[in-house]
């Protein structure tokens, strides 16, 4: 039987990742069957049928993203982003993103203290980031198109690499620290 508001729940689940997540994963968190997923899949497919998102699935991932027919709007919206300077958060999850990467948002949202899907949304619409997968973690690397901007071709050549790694360090065990006390 259907869970009531499984699919709303699943629509949360989607919004906060704000990135394609796995329907094994999916299951697992709102702790269903994979055919009851796969009802509240065809429920939240239909009920945005008719708004500005839409559910993308493929045959492993579900992501929400935005319905085609707001393309146009969402280009003016993309040009307008790439005018603008990237700001503190922007400087400041890029440089996690440089020095710590590949990273997990979860790790770098770890590190600055809030949700980052937003920055690193509008990092990887300007080409300075991308998002990779490996042992089934979703990871954000710097392009390569940035490091040739830096004039770098590795990242170990960035300004005090080492010590902006040990400072890095440092800043998670007191965190790890306090989140123990």
């Amino acid at each position: 039987m259907f869970e009531k508001m499984l699919d709303q729940r699943l629509e949360v689940i989607l919004f906060f990742k704000a990135q394609p997540v796995a329907k094994a994963v999916l299951a697992k968190q709102l702790n269903v069957s994979a055919e009851a997923l796969a009802e509240a899949i065809a429920v939240l497919k239909e009920r945005l049928e008719a708004g500005a998102t839409r559910l993308l699935e493929t045959d492993s991932e579900l992501s929400l993203v935005t319905a085609p027919e707001h393309d146009a709007l969402i280009e003016d919206l993309r040009r307008d982003e790439l005018k603008r300077d990237i700001g503190k958060a922007g400087a400041e999850t890029l440089a996690i993103v440089l020095y710590r990467g590949p990273i997990t948002r979860g790790e770098i949202d770890r590190i600055r203290g809030v949700n980052s899907s937003y920055i690193l949304r509008t990092l990887m619409v300007r080409g300075l980031i991308e998002r990779g997968s490996s042992s089934k973690r979703v990871e954000y690397r710097a392009t390569s198109d940035l490091l040739a901007h830096l004039g770098i071709t590795a990242k170990t050549a960035l300004p005090n690499y080492e010590q902006v790694l040990n400072q890095l360090d440092t800043f998670e065990q007191e965190m790890a620290t306090e989140t123990e006390v």
